[in-house]
């Protein structure tokens, strides 16, 4: 896998609030503009991490996911804003931070609008994949996803793989959990063959992919300070991320059993209003 590019932030744009780690657009020094994922909002650097992790492996799988990039923050970057917190976040985020391609001109996800961009084959894919990564953010209240040049763009994966929250408590038995939440699944309702799915994306993540993923997780991001010292070093913690990936894969994979059994669920039930998905 090809290493991430490295760009150099030069100008604060603006941010976005819908995000509850306020990300922003962000001017870059030969890259263009990109949304920045700060490592020093409050959630941390795993979100940037799973940010990572989770898009490059979406992005093998065939999934449109906008560009991935680091991109490094100055001292001297956002000494000029007013806003106190956006000051602070910019002051704790210097060194590495995530950055995503800015699709200008995109449009939020809508299922009435999307029409025929959201085919079975699509939708049984991304549900078998957020089951994998344990996504818990791609609900009818935020789907996550954007629509650009007629087709769906995967983004903002900081709340997926919550395992890595508590490394120490994740056995076997809890790497390999079914995801019910699986069942809130914004595409579940459109979703074709998950056996199918399955059967297509499981063998795509070999070894050598989330290897090359892992490596393009910089140490400072995996070694985070604040994060806590829970791996010798950046290797360790490589590792860590593998075996999971590599036990979660392991057939039977009861993930995907759970995302059939709970499509199978709620297509039995009659259609509901959106105001009641809420």
């Amino acid at each position: 896998m090809a290493p991430l590019p490295t760009y150099l932030a030069t100008r604060y744009l603006q941010p976005l609030r819908e995000g509850g780690s306020l990300p922003a657009i962000v001017d870059t020094d030969g890259g263009g503009r990109f949304v920045v994922k700060f490592r020093g909002a409050g959630q941390g650097a795993k979100v940037l991490v799973a940010e990572l992790v989770v898009g490059m492996l979406a992005g093998a799988l065939g999934f449109p996911v906008p560009e991935l990039a680091l991109v490094e923050v100055p001292p001297p970057f956002g000494r000029t804003e007013p806003d106190p917190e956006i000051q602070d976040i910019l002051r704790k985020s210097h060194g590495l931070n995530v950055g995503l391609r800015y699709l200008d001109g995109a449009f939020n996800f809508d299922g009435f609008a999307a029409g025929d961009l959201i085919t079975p084959a699509f939708a049984a894919e991304l549900v078998w994949f957020d089951a994998l990564v344990t996504n818990v953010d791609r609900t009818h209240r935020n789907p996550n996803l954007l629509l650009w040049e007629r087709r769906p763009w995967l983004i903002d994966h900081g709340a997926a793989l919550y395992a890595h929250y508590d490394w120490k408590g994740v056995d076997e038995a809890r790497t390999r959990t079914p995801f019910p939440m699986v069942k809130n699944h914004v595409l579940l309702r459109l979703a074709g063959d998950l056996e199918a799915a399955d059967a297509k994306l499981a063998p795509m993540l070999t070894d050598e992919v989330i290897a090359g993923v892992m490596e393009n997780v910089p140490d400072s991001l995996l070694l985070d300070e604040v994060a806590g010292a829970e791996f010798d070093s950046a290797e360790a913690a490589r590792e860590r991320y593998r075996r999971y990936f590599r036990t979660r894969l392991t057939a039977p994979r009861a993930f995907a059993a759970e995302a059939a059994r709970a499509r199978d669920a709620l297509l039995r039930e009659p259609p509901r209003a959106l105001s009641a998905r809420r």
